[in-house]
């Protein structure tokens, strides 16, 4: 009798793919209304920037998906970055997950329309920007680990001369807009735990990187801020 292999990378980014799907349509399906565009429109915006962020990320940077991929495989991963990570990774579907739940019981009164295409175009902004980041690191991996097997060096170019952790300011506006968008003031409450983890991540990732990463402390000293130009 043949045994199960113990890690499949395959088979896990298949059923990662298809959590993410089910988690980006939640609200679709848990209102179970298939005339909500906004909705419709949350979900698609995300698949087509995961979709062409993937595509030109790994063109340019060949391997970058296979480092990302390899996300639960990481040995050298840091001991705090095996909960945080999956709590952010994850943990953002709680926010289309409440406002489904709350079109469902009608929690909140719609929002008006130019309120949701202002919350539209923003999203879109964050996400561009948080894609634009993945394009340009060749480290952006899902954990944070010192790339010493990848040649990992510091990455100053694109969204990283205005701040250091681009990836994770897109995320953040991509959280606080997301609940505008799906009309729910309820979906705001698991915006702001899950960007409460964010930030302590990254914290813990920025110390991390200014002890063990060569060249990142001068780096550090040249972009000030982390998150957000001018506050953090």
């Amino acid at each position: 009798m043949n045994s199960i292999p113990k890690k499949n990378p395959g088979l896990l980014v298949v059923v990662m793919v298809a959590i993410v799907l089910f988690l980006l349509f939640s609200p679709l399906i848990l209102s179970g209304r298939r005339n909500w565009w906004q909705a419709w429109l949350y979900a698609i915006v995300q698949i087509l920037a995961f979709v062409v962020s993937r595509v030109v990320a790994e063109r340019r940077n060949p391997g970058i998906i296979k480092e990302r991929s390899n996300y639960f495989n990481q040995k050298d991963t840091k001991s705090w970055d095996k909960i945080l990570s999956p709590l952010t990774a994850f943990g953002f579907a709680l926010i289309p997950i409440t406002a489904g739940l709350d079109a469902r019981f009608h929690w909140t009164q719609a929002f008006s329309l130019s309120v949701n295409v202002i919350a539209l175009v923003l999203m879109i902004a964050a996400i561009a920007f948080s894609s634009w980041a993945l394009i340009v690191n060749t480290f952006f991996s899902g954990v944070v680990r010192i790339q010493t097997d990848r040649g990992h060096h510091v990455i100053s170019d694109g969204p990283y001369k205005i701040i250091r952790h681009p990836g994770y300011t897109g995320a953040g506006i991509s959280y606080f807009v997301t609940p505008f968008l799906l009309n729910s003031y309820w979906a705001l409450i698991p915006a702001f735990i899950i960007f409460a983890i964010l930030v302590i991540r990254t914290s813990l990732e920025d110390r991390t990187l200014q002890n063990e990463l060569e060249g990142y402390r001068d780096y550090a000293k040249k972009v000030r801020f982390r998150l957000f130009p001018g506050i953090w």
